[in-house]
Order: structure tokens, then sequence, then C-alpha cells
């Protein structure tokens, strides 16, 4: 069966913005995200989380604002309004007064533009509901065949699944990933594997491509190791500077 991800994404290695070009603006920030696409990302990849009492999907890396924001406290915990307020811009004087954005504002700037990696972020104390409502989100904007949805929770993606069987999901992981997650993944459909790039070999190709898996990595910042992970086949390359990986592969 071909691999819905293959239909998608097509046969070239495609370059995903990390968080947006996170390298030059703010992470998982609307400036970045353009920033992504105005350089040639094919795609971006973001963390999204439910903020509290469900009111949106914000995009965000940490469970807590304090990294990359100057506020403090779980992002679960505080009101949509309570987010607004808050700068963005992390050690980006340039970008003053940015704010976090939504999925919604997100799928509106450049889901035209872009293929979307969504992150959804896994906390014991998250708010519930929120694969449902990506996967709402999603369908309001019509994306299905331009986002992919991915998690280090395999249960998380079991609960996505469930309810957006349609939208291919991705397993991510690192070398310390617990037997647990790989034992509920396992019973999960995923069309992809998300692994750290320095554990991409041709081994792990191999079982890939016998698994009908593809295989996006991430965080590769080194133009050569790019060059090398395309021609092992890796498909998406993950990447904080989108331009120098694109040159890199001659694009």
């Amino acid at each position: 069966m071909t691999n819905i991800l293959e239909e998608m994404w097509g046969g070239q290695t495609l370059v995903l913005g990390h968080r947006g070009a996170s390298a030059y603006a703010p992470m998982n920030t609307l400036p970045a995200f353009e920033l992504a696409a105005a350089q040639g990302a094919d795609g971006i990849e973001l963390d999204v989380w439910l903020c509290a009492g469900g009111e949106q999907l914000v995009i965000l890396h940490d469970a807590t604002v304090d990294h990359t924001t100057d506020g403090s406290g779980y992002v679960f915990e505080k009101s949509f309004a309570e987010l607004r307020e808050l700068d963005a811009s992390y050690q980006f004087e340039a970008y003053r007064g940015v704010q976090i954005p939504t999925l919604d504002e997100v799928f509106e700037a450049v889901g035209r533009k872009l293929l979307i990696n969504v992150e959804i972020k896994a906390d014991e104390r998250m708010i519930p509901g929120t694969e449902r409502a990506v996967a709402d989100c999603i369908r309001r904007h019509g994306m299905s065949r331009r986002v992919l949805v991915s998690s280090f929770s395999a249960q998380v993606l079991k609960n996505f699944h469930e309810v957006m069987p349609e939208v291919p999901i991705a397993f991510l992981y690192d070398t310390d990933t617990p037997a647990s997650e790989w034992a509920t993944i396992a019973s999960v459909p995923h069309q992809a594997i998300h692994p750290r790039h320095t554990l991409v070999d041709a081994a792990l190709m191999e079982k890939a491509r016998a698994d009908s898996h593809v295989v996006n990595t991430w965080t590769v910042n080194e133009p050569e190791r790019a060059v090398e992970l395309a021609r092992l086949g890796v498909v998406g390359i993950i990447t904080d500077n989108p331009d120098k990986i694109l040159a890199a592969l001659g694009r």
C-alpha cells in the first residue's frame, strides 16, 4: 500500500523549519513561520497546547511560558487573554511585542504555502481533549492533506488517530524513549517515524522501508549532515535554518 505521506509530500527531500526559521526569528511565532516560507522551506514543524479552559490551541514548545516569553507559569493554566499579553520575542530584539500565535492563525497565514507538522505536546497535566481540538482545527481549515501530526506520546497519537484517522501521524523518539511507548505505538497505525538525526543510519532506513514508514528527522543544522541524510533516503529534514539546508541540497 502506498504511504499517504509519499502521495502528499512527493519524492524529493523536504526541508521543514523547526518551529519556523527559528535561527533567525522567535521560535513558534508567525514571523518565524513566514520567514521559513520566504526562505523556500517546504514546511514547518510547530508545537501545540490547549490553554486553560480549552479556549484556543496555542503554539509554544515548553509546558511553561518561562523560556520563550516574559511571563511565567504553565501554558495550560493560563487563559488565552493572559497568554496574548506576553511578549514571545525570546532573545530577538527586533521582534519585541510578537505574540504567541494560535493554530488557527498559523493555518490562515501559511497553510496554503507550507506543509505543517503539528506536534501535540504531552504532559499529565495538559487539558483533556487536545487531540480532538487539533482535529477540529484541521477540518475547519481544510488542511487534512497538508498536515502531519506527531508526538512523543504514543497514547496522544492513538487518541488523535481515533478522531481523525485520515490524517497521517508520526512517532517522535529519542534514545531515552521508554519501552512502554514502543509497546503502545506498535498497535497504532502510523505512516512516519521521527528519530533524532543522530539515530538515523542505513540500518534504520532499511527497517523503516520494510515497515512502510517515512523517515523525517530533527534537528539538522549542519549542511553536511543534511546531505548525508538525503542520500540515505530521509524524506523530511527539520532544521532551525532552512536557507542553509536548502542550499546544501542544491535547491
